[in-house]
C-alpha cells in the first residue's frame, strides 16, 4: 500500500487539524512521506484560503516540523495553487494546480462550494450545463502553465455533487470532448493526475475524481498518477488508498510519488 499522501491541509487554511498533530497521526499509520498543500491566497475569496500573514506563518512551522521529525517521516512543504491564485510557488517543494472558480461576468464563482452556489453559476452561464464543463475543462487545460503545478488537482471537481448525474450526464459528447481535450493538453506536461479520495471522505461522492471514464483516458495516453486524500482531517489521510492503487493496477496507470 502507498505510505504518502501530499494532499492534505491545515488549521492554517480550512483544515481542523494543526500540523504536529496530523505529523503524528501520519507517524502511527506508519507513512513515510507526507506533503502538506494549504491554500494558496485568493483575495477575492478569502475565505477557505490562506491570507499573505498565514501563508509565512504556515512556511515556517511545515519548515520547523521538518527539522524536528525528519528522523521519521519526510515532510514537504507544498501549495495548492488556484489557478486564479497570484501568489508565488518557486519556494515550496512541490505544487497542485486546482481550478475552485470560474470568472462570470466579471465574478468569480465557486464550483465546488455548494450545490446552490453551482446551481447559480449555471444559471449565470445561460443554464448550460455543458457550457460550465467547456469553461471548467478549458482553465484545467492550462493549470500546469499558469501555477506551475508539479501534481494536477481534482481533475473534474465539477462533478462534486453530481453522483449519479444528478446535475449533468458525464457521458454527453460536449462534456466528454472538453475533459478528454484538457487530457490532451495535460497529458504533454508529463505532470501526474490525482486519484483524490477528498469528496469520499466528505460524503459527496462514491468513487475517487476523476471518473472511471476520464482515467481510462489517461491510462489511454499513457498519463501517470498519485494517489491523494485532500485531508482537511488527521483522520482521514490515505483515505481508501488501498481501493484507489487497486484502481489504478486494474487500469494499467503508474502510479507514482514525489
Amino acid at each position: 500500500m502507498i505510505k504518502s499522501d501530499f494532499h492534505v491541509h491545515t488549521i492554517f487554511c480550512d483544515g481542523r487539524d494543526k500540523p504536529e498533530d496530523i505529523i503524528l497521526r501520519a507517524i502511527s499509520l506508519g507513512m513515510n512521506k507526507i506533503g502538506f498543500s494549504g491554500h494558496s491566497y485568493t483575495p477575492f475569496d478569502e475565505e477557505p484560503c490562506m491570507s499573505p500573514d498565514s501563508t509565512e506563518k504556515y512556511k515556517l512551522e511545515i519548515n520547523r516540523l521538518k527539522r524536528e521529525y525528519k528522523s521519521k517521516i519526510e515532510i514537504f512543504c507544498g501549495i495548492e495553487q488556484d489557478y486564479y491564485s497570484d501568489m508565488p510557488v518557486n519556494d515550496y517543494d512541490f505544487v497542485i494546480g486546482s481550478v475552485h472558480y470560474i470568472n462570470c461576468n466579471g465574478e468569480f464563482q465557486h464550483v465546488d462550494s455548494s450545490p446552490e452556489k453551482l446551481a447559480r453559476l449555471i444559471h449565470d452561464l445561460g443554464d448550460d450545463v455543458y457550457l460550465l464543463a467547456e469553461k471548467y475543462f478549458s482553465l484545467v487545460s492550462d493549470v500546469v502553465n499558469k501555477t506551475q503545478a508539479s501534481i494536477i488537482g481534482h481533475f473534474d471537481l465539477i462533478t462534486k455533487f453530481n453522483e449519479n448525474n444528478k446535475i449533468f450526464d458525464v457521458n454527453n459528447p460536449r462534456y466528454v470532448k472538453a475533459a478528454f481535450s484538457a487530457v490532451d493538453s495535460l497529458i504533454k506536461t508529463g505532470r501526474p493526475f490525482e486519484i483524490n479520495t477528498g469528496a469520499i471522505s466528505r460524503g459527496y461522492r462514491t468513487s475517487p475524481y476523476p471518473d472511471r471514464k476520464i482515467l481510462e483516458y489517461i491510462a489511454e495516453k499513457g498519463g501517470k498518477v498519485i494517489l491523494s486524500s485532500d485531508s482537511h482531517s488527521k483522520e482521514t489521510l490515505l483515505f481508501k488508498f488501498d481501493e484507489c492503487e487497486k484502481l489504478a493496477k486494474s487500469l494499467n496507470l503508474e502510479v507514482v510519488t514525489l
